[in-house]
């Protein structure tokens, strides 16, 4: 678990040097950097599935403590978001061969993956907002990789966003301390419910750094960033850890009013179908997926919010589905912006003629986030709104399937739009090989993880089983 966590975050410093001497060298560090994380979370499942909760911990001056532990959660996290960043580095090496400041950006893109696997094991709350902030300064820089005036702006707006949301949610967790005497997880659980205030104050930190309703902007915005730096931002790391602590904070350790099962659902909602709606009209091809993912986080929060088993379970698998989904759809794009220089639909076509190969994987993930059968995201969907459902939110899950509706329409519309007609715009050809070997293997796990969906459901049922444990209703 502590390899999971400081390969990255101190390996990070290394790439920099090592690019210094070679862009192999510093490429292959990187890509080890984030395949290692995954292995080591692979090499967890048994014990946690076992039951056996893997913990470190020290104890450090000021009364702090210094606490990492792996349960099923945690594992699962890692393991998905390590996994879809390695894939997005392999891409990254043939994108982002001809910029400029390469050593900083597998710099900062293995930092942000180090930030993330430090935020999903950590059981204290002033460490969890720590690791946090440090997603958000590798985020800033990453957005305005390009350095021109507007990218800075942008880069300059998602830290703003999230960070002052970051910093409501820590007057939140000084909250949750005056409340139970503690900040670590494990001493909090079981102490009973904490106060609306505080749980509004951390709420207002997720959905900042969520990109949810009312916050929502700053992330198709973000956009401006290289296309591996957006799949890394939508699929794998930045907007996965506010559902993850939402999972892990008010599922897992303690309590929250009913109310809040109610309200966060019918939040979600609205964000799902805005979003759904922004999509339906916008031409740039990276802000349509942007405004997707705002759409699809929501369904997440849904499936944790009705806190019953089955919406915990699609949640957890969506949370898969929709990684390996969108960072495919944000790869995609990727290929297509770099090889025709456009990014307007409208001025695009027919480039399934020239790119069949990323089309039919563009089309695959497309119809996971869909949810079309067989295909991942299908059963996330479907557990989440047969969760809302069974927990009494009938009219919940109406918004949620106009919004799952909305979703088949706006994304057929981009596929036709680019990749269907007539040859329009300037001439293409099929990305580099590991550019797309990449969307090759996302396109391919998105299908092959729906067929063999039975593969996960000794994990879920356990998973849900630590989660819950009492705790949620």
């Amino acid at each position: 678990m502590l390899f999971a966590v400081f390969l990255p975050l101190a390996g990070s410093f290394f790439l920099p040097l090592a690019g210094r001497i070679s862009g192999r060298l510093r490429n292959l560090m990187a890509f080890t950097a984030a395949a290692a994380p995954f292995i080591f979370s692979l090499s967890l499942i048994p014990r946690v599935m076992a039951g056996e909760t893997v913990s470190f911990s020290m104890s450090l001056p000021l009364g702090l403590n210094l606490v990492f532990a792996a349960d099923c959660l945690a594992v699962f996290m890692a393991g998905v978001s390590s996994f879809i960043s390695a894939v997005i580095i392999l891409y990254s090496f043939a994108y982002i061969s001809h910029y400029q400041n390469q050593n900083e950006y597998y710099f900062m893109v293995v930092l942000f993956l180090g930030a993330m696997m430090g935020l999903v094991f950590c059981a204290n709350l002033i460490f969890i907002y720590l690791f946090w902030e440090i997603t958000a300064i590798t985020s800033w820089r990453l957005i305005g990789f390009f350095r021109e005036r507007q990218q800075v702006l942008r880069a300059d707006k998602s830290f703003l966003v999230t960070v002052f949301g970051a910093l409501v949610m820590l007057i939140g967790f000084i909250m949750v301390y005056q409340e139970t005497g503690s900040f670590d997880l494990a001493a909090i659980k079981g102490g009973g419910s904490i106060s609306n205030l505080a749980v509004l104050l951390i709420l207002f930190g997720i959905f900042s750094k969520s990109a949810t309703l009312p916050f929502q902007t700053w992330l198709p915005d973000a956009g401006v960033a290289p296309s591996p730096v957006t799949a890394l931002l939508h699929a794998a790391v930045l907007v996965k850890i506010g559902v993850y602590v939402f999972a892990r904070l008010f599922v897992v350790t303690f309590p929250i009013a009913q109310f809040w099962h109610t309200a966060v659902p019918f939040i979600a909602g609205a964000s799902a179908v805005i979003s759904a709606g922004a999509a339906l009209v916008e031409t740039d091809i990276k802000r349509i997926i942007a405004y997707s993912t705002i759409s699809q986080i929501a369904f997440i929060f849904l499936g944790f919010s009705v806190a019953n088993s089955i919406g915990i379970a699609g949640a957890l698998l969506y949370i898969l589905m929709h990684g390996l989904a969108k960072g495919g759809l944000f790869l995609c794009a990727g290929i297509v912006e770099q090889n025709t220089g456009v990014r307007d639909i409208r001025k695009l076509g027919g480039l399934i003629q020239s790119m069949p190969v990323t089309a039919t994987a563009f089309i695959f993930c497309a119809f996971s986030i869909m949810g079309i059968p067989p295909f991942g995201g299908f059963f996330g969907k479907y557990m989440v709104i047969a969760g809302a459902l069974g927990s009494g939110h009938t009219a919940v899950s109406v918004i949620f399937l106009i919004a799952a509706v909305m979703t088949i329409l706006y994304l057929f519309r981009l596929f036709n739009n680019v990749f269907m007609g007539e040859p329009q715009g300037p001439a293409a050809r099929e990305g580099s090989l590991l550019m797309v070997l990449s969307v090759v293997i996302l396109a391919a796990l998105s299908l092959l993880a729906g067929i063999y969906i039975g593969v996960f459901s000794g994990f879920l049922r356990i998973a849900v089983q630590q989660m819950t444990g009492g705790v949620a209703g």
